[in-house]
């Protein structure tokens, strides 16, 4: 168990099922995963509050899924200089691309790493990669998921 935290926040109750595997996968790492639902249309302020706060709380950096054209990555960066990693989520009309480009199309100044659609395991991985530059066990134990991963293919 490391000391490190992260947070996964969900536009809706409804995408829990897409955003579980991120707190999953960041669990194997020994990483906490504290998972909220906040909209960044329908909770605005609540967003902000808890993203402004997110580092004084302890947060190295927060996860956001989102569907359609919803951008609760954005709204997330816009209130932190915390890594805020962006998944888009399939859904609606356009099953995801709507979200995708809601998600990665961010102005210069506030970055938001973006992964696949649904692609909340791979956004984990990225965090943990990030905390992994100054953490030599975090480094190690990726290695190993990397070399088991490859064992499965």
């Amino acid at each position: 168990m490391t000391d490190h935290k992260v947070a996964i926040l969900m536009g809706s109750p409804n995408d829990r099922s897409k955003m579980e595997p991120a707190a999953e996968t960041l669990a194997a790492f020994g990483i906490i995963a504290e998972v909220h639902v906040m909209s960044a249309h329908r909770t605005p302020a609540k967003v902000a509050e808890f993203v402004s706060g997110a580092r004084s709380a302890g947060f190295a950096a927060i996860i956001c899924g989102a569907g359609m054209a919803a951008h609760l990555a954005g709204a997330a960066a816009a209130h932190t200089t915390l890594p805020v990693v962006g998944v888009p989520l399939s859904g609606g009309a356009l099953n995801g691309v709507d979200a995708l480009y809601a998600t990665v199309q961010m102005p210069r100044g506030i970055p938001v790493a973006t992964v696949a659609v649904d692609g909340s395991v791979n956004a984990a991985l990225l965090v943990v990669q990030m905390l992994a530059i100054s953490d030599g066990a975090l480094a190690e134990a990726l290695v190993a998921d990397r070399e088991a991963r490859a064992a499965v293919s």
